[in-house]
């Protein structure tokens, strides 16, 4: 290819000018780029050279009135200006004649290609936009777009265009309210204006919005403006009332229970779980909105549900977020009072003065708290026996609880009583069986077996639970009841409940344990005093003595102890940017003796951290990456400086917070393909992406295609905003072969990044079933002749290795022949030598 600058340097005389240029040459096939809007004027581009038989040159093709050749001289010129938004090539042939005109040399071609420059401004579609957003409406979601087209070159930055928007008018906020992106023209709210807009503050909005062409990066750039005329609606996606419903339901299900609505149709709806773990709920909803419940629900079983409903687009994509719908299972008395126990027991002693309290019956009701529906009313409505009266016992409506009605209990008349007792809500009642027992008064008191049970000594390590101490003591009263019946407890001396007694109810034996861990720093010693008393009241005149107290004495002995670790396990969240140095956690510990303390790691497998060995202290030591792994465990170890040298161990759990530090990418080996010939309405494939950040639920990438203008004549990119694009063949003449299409996507997060991809597209001859059809490659199979050829070798070498084998059998025959010359060597003489 030629440029107006060169090697050789003319100078001469053309249409009554000098002309001075610096190209020149022979006759051949050439290519020249002229810029367009070349100055005014005759504009010289090369000279070609030639001799006889040649007596002059003739130039034919699209020369439009502008490009001309000196027939003599060989100048081949510009008489005018280009222009490339006009024409941007221009296809001639130069010829060499004689001095007849009969052409003895050539033609050759001359291709002359008009490169552009930035003359035409960028000019949006239309003078002047209208769109509607609703209120609350998703931050970042587009709601209306503006395009914008530039006549220059696309495939220069020319025609790059970028979006901005300056002002919105009126604007109450310090923040804008509105966003546009600046490849696609997308506008959509700012996570202000998604909180901030409200109809009933301001319902019109004017956006003024610029383009500029040389993606706004230098000063020659072109820049145009337009009006955007915003309205605020009411946004209607909202959520519905919470709902009630009565539980037991008999009506025909499914049932409407509530509706939502998108702002606009052609929404699809979808129940999203709320709960953890999921379950399964009784719900669904249809494409109108409308959310059922699917059977008759049970408030005993569950009284709540709470669950999201959300609306999609037809790719599937989330217009906005979900909207919670609460659904409160309403009660009717549908349970009968249940009593807690088969049979209740009770003790009254034979001296128990009338009105006392002998118990309270336990029942309950399924049904709903706090409602008439559990609600229960007690009734006594047998006794037996009813000796000396019928009237013994009364028992309170509301409460359950059992008093003696009557002075004339007396254990020799009656020892036992039966009771049956109505419990009533106001639908159901239960009937519930209840034992009274009349038992000896308690006139007699524990007494110990002995009343010092001496000392012991033992190590402030022994494990808790470890019975340390059996003791006795012996009642009087009736067996088996609550007069005889022994309760032991520390009177004095275990103020930090160290220790405690399980009693044996057959033997009244009780059993000292330790309850809390020892520690000598803490209490070195105790001096216990324990005491036996009864369930039963004592009578009047009778009261606890020295005989039922018992004295013992604990003493603690030192151990030298591991360090402890307070409020461990440590749980840390941190950025997985966090840098080198950065402080994760300091533990607490201390050693119960007071040594010194020296902090270790254990497991820092990927040696993403370091300690202080001094206060335990953890610093990040590396880089930190949460794709590779998200929860990092490690254990600091703290030890005494000690001869003993006694550690203990803390878990520290590190849960690593996601940044976008990720730019996406094509899952490996992700191609696509499409049947050739194509057909020139090949719907689009979808572009698989992988990003492994962490990123909302209503993540949304943008596409670009790169490569300039051949891309964007072959190849269409659609749906350039969400979670996923889509690609088709714009140029139906495409060639069956493999494309390598450059891709830039961009995940928008914080901080936005873009990964630039190769997408690999096979346009390919199909096969019946609609794939790539795969030809056999025959030239790695062998031909005839090569498996004649093959099989001839095979066999020379058998025969040579066969004739080598019979050769060397043929001389050891001879050799032992030669050894042997008196070997018999036919029948007679074998006959002979037998």
């Amino acid at each position: 290819m030629f440029k107006p600058n060169g090697l050789h340097f003319l100078c001469f005389l053309f249409l009554r000018r000098v002309v001075c240029q610096d190209l020149s040459g022979p006759l051949q096939d050439s290519t020249f780029s002229v810029q367009e809007k070349n100055r005014p004027g005759v504009q010289y581009l090369y000279r070609f050279t030639f001799g006889p038989p040649v007596a002059s040159l003739r130039l034919t093709g699209e020369k439009e009135g502008i490009i001309d050749i000196d027939p003599k001289d060989g100048i081949l010129y510009l008489n005018g200006s280009l222009d490339w938004e006009t024409k941007n090539i221009y296809k001639l042939q130069v010829e060499g004649v004689d001095a007849n005109g009969v052409r003895v040399k050539g033609p050759y071609s001359i291709t002359i290609n008009v490169e552009d420059i930035n003359d035409n401004p960028p000019q949006f579609d239309q003078n002047i936009y209208y769109g509607v957003v609703r209120q609350n409406s998703r931050p970042g979601k587009p709601f209306m777009y503006v395009a914008a087209h530039d006549r220059d070159d696309p495939s220069t930055p020319h025609a790059q265009l970028i979006y901005r928007i300056h002002h919105h008018f009126p604007n109450p906020y310090p923040e804008m309210l509105f966003q546009i992106d600046n490849v696609t023209g997308a506008i959509s709210t700012t996570p202000t204006g998604a909180i901030k807009l409200n109809p009933q503050d301001v319902v019109s909005f004017i956006l003024d919005i610029s383009v500029q062409d040389m993606a706004g990066q230098s000063l020659n750039s072109f820049k145009s403006n337009v009006d955007v005329n915003v309205t605020v609606m009411e946004n209607l996606w909202k959520a519905p009332p919470p709902v009630k419903i009565t539980e037991n339901s008999t009506q025909p299900h499914p049932i409407i229970i509530a509706q939502v609505k998108w702002n606009e149709p052609g929404a699809k709806y979808e129940i999203v779980q709320k709960e953890k773990p999921a379950i399964e709920i009784p719900f669904t909803v249809d494409r109108d909105g409308n959310i059922y419940v699917t059977r008759p629900l049970d408030r005993e079983e569950k009284d709540f549900y709470s669950f999201f409903v959300g609306a999609k687009d037809d790719d599937g994509e989330w217009l906005a977020y979900p909207v919670a719908v609460d659904v409160t299972v309403q009660d009717i008395n549908d349970n009968p009072p249940v009593c807690d126990k088969a049979l209740t027991v009770f003790e009254v002693q034979e001296n128990e003065a009338v009105g006392n309290d002998i118990g309270v019956l336990k029942a309950s009701d399924r049904d709903e708290e706090g409602t008439l529906n559990s609600r229960l009313k007690y009734r006594i409505v047998e006794q037996s026996p009813q000796i000396p009266s019928g009237s013994m016992f009364r028992i309170e409506l509301e409460s359950g609880k059992f008093q003696l009605f009557s002075p004339e209990l007396n254990r020799r008349v009656a020892s036992n009583y039966s009771m049956k007792v109505e419990v009533a809500d106001p639908a159901f009642k239960t009937l519930c069986n209840v034992e009274i027992r009349v038992i000896d008064i308690n006139d007699q008191i524990p007494v110990f077996e002995k009343s010092d049970y001496g000392s012991l000594t033992l190590p402030e390590d022994k494990p808790v639970g470890t019975i340390l101490l059996e003791i006795q003591a012996t009642d009087a009263d009736e067996p088996f009841t609550g007069s005889s019946q022994i309760i032991y407890t520390f009177v004095s001396g275990d103020t930090d409940n160290t220790f405690s007694i399980v009693t044996d109810p057959k033997t009244n034996r009780g059993y000292v344990k330790i309850k809390k861990v020892l520690d000598f720093e803490t209490s070195p010693v105790y001096n216990l005093t324990i005491g036996a008393t009864n369930p039963e009241p004592l009578v009047a005149g009778v009261q606890y003595n020295s005989s039922s107290f018992a004295y013992w004495r604990v003493n603690v002995l030192d151990v030298n102890e591991a360090p402890v670790f307070v409020n461990a396990p440590y749980i840390v969240d941190i950025l997985e940017s966090a840098s080198v140095g950065a402080k994760v956690v300091t533990p607490s510990a201390f050693d119960p003796e007071g040594d010194r303390i020296r902090f270790t790691l254990k497991n820092d497998h990927r040696k993403w951290l370091r300690i202080d060995p001094a206060d335990g202290t953890i610093y990040v030591a590396a880089s930190m990456d949460r794709e590779t792994e998200r929860t990092y465990m490690v254990q600091i170890v703290a030890t005494e400086q000690t001869k003993e040298s006694r550690s203990s161990t803390a878990q520290v759990i590190i849960h690593l917070t996601d940044v976008n530090d990720n730019p996406p990418a094509l899952p490996e080996d992700f191609s696509l393909f499409f049947c050739h010939p194509l057909q020139g309405n090949e719907d689009g494939k979808m572009i698989q992406v992988v990003d492994p950040d962490e990123h909302s639920h209503y993540q949304r990438f943008t596409y670009a295609l790169l490569g300039g203008s051949p891309m964007q004549r072959d190849w269409n990119l659609s749906k350039v905003e969400g979670k996923h694009a889509y690609i088709a063949p714009k140029n139906r003449n495409l060639e069956s072969k493999i494309y390598e299409i450059p891709i830039e996507i961009n995940d928008n997060g914080k901080p936005p990044l873009a990964g630039h991809v190769i997408l690999k597209v096979n346009v390919c001859v199909c096969g019946d079933d609609g794939s790539c059809f795969r030809d056999i490659d025959v030239g790695n199979f062998p031909t005839v002749a090569m498996a004649i050829g093959t099989l001839a070798a095979v066999l020379l070498v058998i025969g040579v290795i066969l004739g080598v084998v019979f050769f060397h059998l043929k001389r050891k025959k001879e050799k032992e022949q030669k050894a042997n010359p008196g070997t018999a060597l036919n029948p007679s003489e074998l006959s002979n030598l037998t």
